[in-house]
């Protein structure tokens, strides 16, 4: 039931949704669970929570011949393989307090291809809940991972 609230808390901070799951994590590592576990779930719910950001970018699209919509189709090819060329790897920051929401958004606006979109977000959130994990352990424990 621990890790499934961590995934939980997790899954709902990557999305647009007020959410810290970095608070409940280290609460989490310095009351003797396993941190690998705490770490894996914590990054997965992180994760696929982004995906949901990406799938909603997609879905933008759907409104491009709307009068109201800012962007020509033309401004929007034109974007797209900007940011496919030199921005593809600012999903590694997917994992910002501010702006890592939207920047998984505007990954699927793009349409950066799953196996890409879900590698970057997967290494920058992992590579963040690292950070806090050692953190709390050089801040609350002995240092080492149980």
């Amino acid at each position: 039931m621990v890790y499934l609230s961590l995934f939980l808390t997790s899954f709902l901070a990557a999305t647009l949704l007020p959410a810290y799951s970095e608070v409940l994590f280290g609460g989490l590592v310095t009351q003797g669970y396993s941190v690998w576990w705490l770490w894996f779930w914590a990054t997965l719910g992180n994760t696929l929570g982004s995906v949901v950001n990406g799938i909603l970018g997609r879905q933008v699209e759907r409104f491009q011949d709307r009068r109201w919509f800012p962007f020509s189709r033309e401004q929007m090819e034109k974007a797209r393989a900007r940011y496919l060329r030199y921005g593809e790897w600012s999903l590694l920051l997917g994992w910002l307090p501010v702006g890592g929401d939207v920047l998984t958004l505007v990954g699927g606006i793009m349409r950066v291809p799953w196996l890409t979109f879900i590698t970057l977000v997967a290494i920058g959130k992992g590579a963040r809940y690292a950070v806090v994990l050692w953190i709390v352990l050089e801040s609350f424990g002995n240092g080492t991972p149980g």
